[in-house]
């Protein structure tokens, strides 16, 4: 597979606590990739390694199949960034602000009303930043990366702060730059449901440590619905689902099978009470997908843990 950004055991140390811990992100050329993780576990000294802002204390960072140490300029002028708070001056309107990175990227002159197109600043060009809304000046920002007509966008928690209105809209607007112009982007966020909504790929830091990286199916897959049968007699209804080629597991006083399907259903209730088994409740159970978050987020901890015990 074709990466366009690929770390391998990328290590980030302050005064030897971990900030972020033999990172290997492998992030494939097209996609949406969104990057998971809890406030402070270590998403935007990750970026800011990427972007060359921070010396690495130890790993490598390749970047259109180049490594960053000794390629930074010719990688960097193919990337586009908004690390936290974009920068503006309030007091100028859109077209001013981005004159000035205009000039500094040497960008043409024809691609500032490009980006505004693109963002949907169009109409508010000429009034001035300070009197923008929060997700305008995003939006701003967006532009700005977008100045220099990059192949790679990295926007460090875009929808941070803002409105239901205003993350729908950022949240188009990155699904549209993949989709029509086939810019690679990695997304940082806290919420997965900000990332389930646009992202293709995902990876989940927790404490410095990647922890899960896959398509986002792959999670999705992880939030399947199960049916849940209260009986009265679990070890004996257990040994008969698994007699029968049923996938089932144990949960306090139930079993829990993982197959929905309407016909096993009713042929397993038919084989609990031809085995004399009292059935008191069946009903589906399901798990969101911030609880599966959440759980994968435990598990990785868990393992870090002992690793470091061990």
């Amino acid at each position: 597979m074709n990466y366009i950004i690929e770390t391998k055991q990328l290590t980030k140390t302050y005064k030897q606590e971990y900030a972020a811990n033999e990172v290997n992100l492998q992030i494939p050329k097209g996609s949406i990739y969104g990057f998971l993780g809890p406030n402070g576990a270590g998403k935007t000294t990750t970026i800011r390694m990427l972007l060359g802002l921070i010396k690495p204390t130890s790993g490598q960072v390749y970047m259109f199949g180049k490594p960053l140490k000794n390629h930074r300029l010719e990688i960097l002028s193919k990337v586009g960034s908004l690390v936290e708070n974009p920068s503006y001056y309030g007091h100028l309107n859109a077209v001013e602000n981005l004159e000035i990175y205009r000039i500094l990227l040497q960008a043409p002159k024809n691609r500032i009303q490009e980006v505004l197109d693109v963002v949907g600043l169009s109409s508010a060009s000429n009034k001035k930043v300070k009197q923008y809304s929060l997700g305008m000046k995003q939006r701003l920002g967006i532009a700005i990366a977008l100045l220099g007509d990059p192949e790679l966008l990295i926007l460090d928690e875009p929808t941070n702060g803002l409105d239901p209105e205003g993350i729908q809209e950022i949240r188009t607007l990155i699904q549209r730059l993949a989709e029509e112009r086939g810019i690679t982007i990695l997304v940082s966020s806290h919420l997965l449901s900000e990332i389930d909504q646009m992202a293709d790929y995902v990876g989940i830091i927790s404490n410095g440590s990647l922890i899960f990286q896959d398509k986002i199916d792959i999670l999705r897959r992880k939030a399947q619905p199960r049916i849940r049968f209260q009986v009265d007699k679990k070890d004996a209804a257990w040994n008969v689902m698994l007699a029968g080629g049923y996938t089932s597991d144990i949960q306090d006083e139930s079993i829990i099978i993982f197959n929905v399907d309407n016909e096993i259903i009713a042929s397993v209730i038919e084989k609990l009470v031809s085995h004399n088994i009292s059935i008191y409740r069946v009903e589906e159970v399901t798990t969101s997908l911030e609880d599966i978050f959440l759980q994968v987020v435990k598990e990785g901890d868990q393992h870090v843990s002992s690793s470091v015990k061990g």
